[in-house]
C-alpha cells in the first residue's frame, strides 16, 4: 500500500513530501483491584502524508498535513492530497529542504511476546504488599509493538520495530472516615516490574502520609528537595533551550560555549542525547523526520556545546547533522541523596499543579504532600500551600544525587536540590486569599 501512496504523491506537484505508514499491535488489560474487568486486542494502523510546496518564486514553502485511513480509496488520497498542495500553498515559511539518507545503525528492539510482557506487570502489581488501608484500587496495562515505515521525496526509507507500553496505577488510602486517591503513569518500551513494585508501595505510603498531613506551615525562602517525577520539568527546561526552534525565535536562555549559571556550590551539569536508555519506547535509530539519532553531549560541565531540533529550524540555524532527541540523560551529582536531605528543607513528592515555564524558567507548584524537616531531626508530613522559584536563579547552586532514576525517555538524578525557593504556607495562602 505505500507504493500507492508513494505514487500519488510524486503526481501532486508538491515540491516535496512525506509519507509515515505505523501499525500498532498489542493488548490492553483493565483491572478493578486486582479483578480483570476486560481486556481487548489492538491492531491499528495509521498513515500520515504530508505535503511541502514552494512559491513561484522559490522564496517561501508551505506546508500541509493530514492522517487518511487506510480504507481509503485511491480517488480518496487522490483529492486529500490534492486539497494538501492547496493548503500548503497559503504557508509562507522560509524554504528548507528534507533530510536525505544517510547512514545509520539500526536498533535491536527487545520484541518478546505481549503475553509475556503484559504479564510480567500483571504480576508485579498482584505481588504488591497492601492491607485494608492502603491498597491497589485498579490499574490498566498496555502492551504494544509497533512497525513505523518512513519514506521522503529525497530518498530516507526506514523501517523501524519498537516495543512500546504504558501502565496506569490508582492507589487508594483511607483513615477514620477520610480517603484519597493517588495516580501514576508509567510509559516505557519495556516495563521494569521491580521497579513498578517499588514504586507503587512507594505511593501507597505516600497516601497514609498524606491523610497524617498537616496544613504547611513555613513561609519564606527555604531549600526545596524533588524526588519524584516532577524533577522531570526542571531538567527539561535545559533541554528545550537548547532546542534550534528556540533560538531561531529568540527564546533560548543559552549559547553555545556561555555557562548556563555563574559560579556556585552547585554541581556542573551535563546533558547527553543518548541513542539507547534501558526499557525507553523510544529507542529508535531515526527521528521521525527520518535524521539518524546519535549519542551527543548537549551541555558538558554546565557549558552548552550544541544544539539540536527538527529539520526546519536546524537548518535555518545551519545545522545539517542535528536531528530531534528521543533518549536524553543528566548527570554531574557527586552527593548521595542522603546527603542532599540535610539541613532545614522541604520535600515535596505530590503536587495537585506543578510547572516549570520553558521560556523563563519560572517554577510554580501547588503542594498536595511534602516532608518538612526542620534540621532538628524532625519530619513532618504537610499538605497545602505552594512553593516558587526559578530555575535560572538555582542553577548556580542546583544539587543532584549520584543515583540516577529513569522516566520514560530520560535518565535524570534521583534526588534534586534547590536552594533558592520559596514556600508559602497554608495560613499565608489564606490570609492572602
Amino acid at each position: 500500500m505505500m507504493e500507492k501512496y508513494i505514487e500519488i504523491l510524486k503526481a501532486s506537484g508538491a515540491d516535496a513530501w512525506e509519507a509515515v505508514k505505523t501499525k500498532t499491535r498489542g493488548w490492553e488489560f483493565y483491572f478493578i483491584g486486582h479483578r480483570l474487568d476486560q481486556n481487548r486486542a489492538v491492531d491499528v494502523e495509521t498513515v500520515s502524508l504530508t505535503v511541502y510546496k514552494l512559491d513561484a518564486e522559490g522564496k517561501s514553502l508551505g506546508i500541509a498535513n493530514a492522517v487518511v485511513a487506510p480504507t481509503e480509496t485511491e480517488e480518496g488520497l487522490k483529492k486529500i492530497v490534492t486539497d494538501l498542495v492547496y493548503q500548503a500553498s497559503l504557508v509562507k515559511n522560509k524554504p528548507y529542504t528534507l533530510n536525505g539518507p544517510k547512514p545509520y545503525e539500526p536498533v535491536k528492539a527487545d520484541l518478546r511476546p505481549v503475553r509475556d510482557e503484559a504479564l510480567d506487570v500483571i504480576n508485579a502489581l498482584n505481588g504488591i504488599a497492601e492491607n485494608e488501608m492502603q491498597y491497589v484500587n485498579s490499574f490498566e496495562v498496555f502492551v504494544n509493538r509497533v512497525e513505523k515505515h518512513l519514506v521522503n521525496s529525497e530518498g530516507v526509507d526506514v523501517v523501524e520495530h519498537y516495543p512500546t507500553s504504558q501502565l496506569d496505577v490508582v492507589v487508594n488510602a483511607k483513615k477514620d472516615g477520610h480517603e484519597i486517591e493517588l495516580y501514576r503513569l508509567y510509559e516505557a518500551g519495556s516495563q521494569d516490574k521491580d521497579g513498578i513494585r517499588r514504586d507503587v508501595e512507594e505511593l501507597m505510603k505516600f497516601g497514609k502520609d498524606r491523610l497524617d498531613a498537616v496544613p504547611t506551615p513555613v513561609n519564606g525562602p527555604m531549600a526545596v528537595v524533588f524526588s519524584t517525577d516532577a524533577a522531570l520539568d526542571l531538567y527539561k527546561f535545559l533541554l528545550i533551550n537548547l532546542d534550534a526552534a528556540y533560538v531561531i525565535r529568540g527564546m533560548s536562555a543559552f549559547e553555545l560555549g556561555k555557562p548556563i549559571s555563574e559560579e556556585g556550590e552547585g554541581d556542573k551539569i551535563t546533558l547527553e542525547s543518548v541513542r539507547i536508555l534501558k526499557g525507553s519506547p523510544h529507542n529508535v535509530a531515526c527521528d521521525p523526520e527520518g535524521a539518524p539519532i546519535r549519542d551527543a553531549v548537549l551541555i558538558r560541565d554546565s557549558v552548552p556545546e550544541r544544539y539540536v531540533g527538527g529539520r526546519m529550524f536546524s537548518q535555518y540555524l545551519g545545522l545539517e547533522d542535528s536531528f530531534r532527541v528521543s533518549n536524553w540523560r543528566v548527570s554531574g551529582g557527586h552527593r548521595t541523596g542522603e546527603e542532599l536531605r540535610c539541613g532545614e528543607f522541604l520535600e515535596v513528592v505530590e503536587f495537585s499543579d506543578f510547572t516549570v515555564d520553558e521560556a523563563t524558567g519560572d517554577i510554580f507548584g501547588e503542594i498536595r504532600l511534602a516532608y518538612y524537616h526542620d534540621g532538628k531531626g524532625n519530619v513532618t508530613p504537610v499538605s497545602g500551600g505552594s512553593i516558587s522559584g526559578s530555575m535560572i536563579d538555582n542553577l548556580s547552586d542546583l544539587k543532584m544525587s549520584e543515583e540516577r532514576r529513569i522516566y520514560s525517555n530520560a535518565e535524570i538524578p534521583a534526588v534534586t536540590r534547590l536552594a533558592h525557593m520559596s514556600v508559602a504556607g497554608v495560613e499565608t495562602a489564606t490570609e492572602e486569599a
